[in-house]
């Protein structure tokens, strides 16, 4: 007789069902958890909309959790509800206090500081650093770029399932394009040898593995940032190799700002600010740099323009130097 599986397994399984990144996984199933463990390890068939509200309202009131942690934590407890348990929420109406929103003006570099940052780092980290400031991309965005995704022909990166879902182009800088052709010739020879070695798969998104069963050997779907070792992937338990972890790039990032001597806080998203900032400052208009963030909406895409703003109002004199 099969065992009955766990309700946290069965997240598992509806999550990876749905195609959802491991990083959700984790974050959805940590929620949920947490959210049982909160009203006693009752079943979460036993509850509903009051026990939702609570455990809601107690990470804003006691937690005082961000607005963003707090709407992860909602979604991750949507996902049980509707896709797990298959119950309709949409007549609950969930009333929970809610975390107090902050609109923060994103911090950005001047292109001194990017420059002075990029001088400070090595390698790989150096160039994932230039291909993101100088596209616009997110962290993951860069990580996740495969072989296939530099076209050097038209001078264009693709960019697949991001955040947005929206795929797209953006043009590639040419003042990387042969560090990158280098980059793609170490894939292709570490390829060979990960071959070689009985490796050489890589993971596949949906269902193409499924679709084209020989895809994961080839080289154009090997990540264009490989890390240094194979390791196991935590789903198939496959060794093969990943690209290089989000955590190893944001230390030597934070490194780098250090030793450069920039005293902001320096994330890899600030490159993506820093570009949106640049842009408008040399006369790019809204609408470009929203298709080429990827932005659904134009009013996400404006609050570069109060960057703008901030720093034109920085050069307003002060009458104690007029003095």
């Amino acid at each position: 007789m099969q065992k009955k599986k766990k309700l946290l397994d069965i997240v598992r399984d509806k999550i990876q069902f749905k195609h959802y990144s491991i990083k959700t996984e984790h974050s959805y199933v940590g929620w949920i958890k947490r959210y049982i463990i909160f009203h006693n390890k009752r079943h979460p068939k036993e509850m509903g909309k009051v026990e939702i509200e609570q455990f809601l309202t107690w990470l804003a009131v006691e937690k005082k959790v961000s607005p963003t942690t707090q709407n992860q934590a909602f979604s991750a407890i949507l996902f049980l509800y509707k896709e797990v348990l298959g119950v309709d929420m949409r007549e609950w109406n969930i009333q929970a206090l809610r975390a107090k929103e902050r609109k923060h003006i994103p911090v950005v570099l001047t292109k001194d500081e990017v420059s002075r940052v990029i001088e400070n780092l090595t390698g790989i980290y150096q160039l994932i650093v230039s291909l993101m400031y100088g596209c616009g991309l997110r962290m993951n965005e860069a990580l996740n770029i495969r072989v296939k995704d530099i076209d050097f022909g038209f001078d264009k990166v693709y960019i697949w399932d991001s955040k947005s879902l929206k795929d797209r182009t953006v043009p590639l800088p040419q003042k990387i394009k042969e560090r990158l052709k280098v980059q793609v010739g170490i894939v292709e020879e570490l390829h060979k040898k990960d071959v070689a070695d009985g490796y050489g798969t890589v993971y596949l998104p949906y269902a193409l593995e499924r679709k084209y069963p020989k895809a994961k050997f080839e080289t154009k779907w090997q990540y264009l940032f490989p890390m240094r070792n194979v390791s196991k992937d935590p789903r198939s338990e496959i060794i093969r190799r990943h690209h290089i972890h989000e955590k190893t790039l944001g230390r030597n990032i934070k490194q780098a700002s250090q030793k450069a001597g920039i005293h902001k806080r320096v994330t890899s998203h600030i490159f993506r600010h820093s570009y949106a900032t640049h842009l408008l400052q040399s006369g790019i208009d809204l609408r470009s740099i929203q298709e080429l963030l990827g932005h659904k909406s134009v009013e996400t895409t404006m609050i570069y323009t109060h960057v703008v703003a901030e720093i034109n109002k920085g050069r307003v004199v002060s009458p104690l130097d007029l003095a």
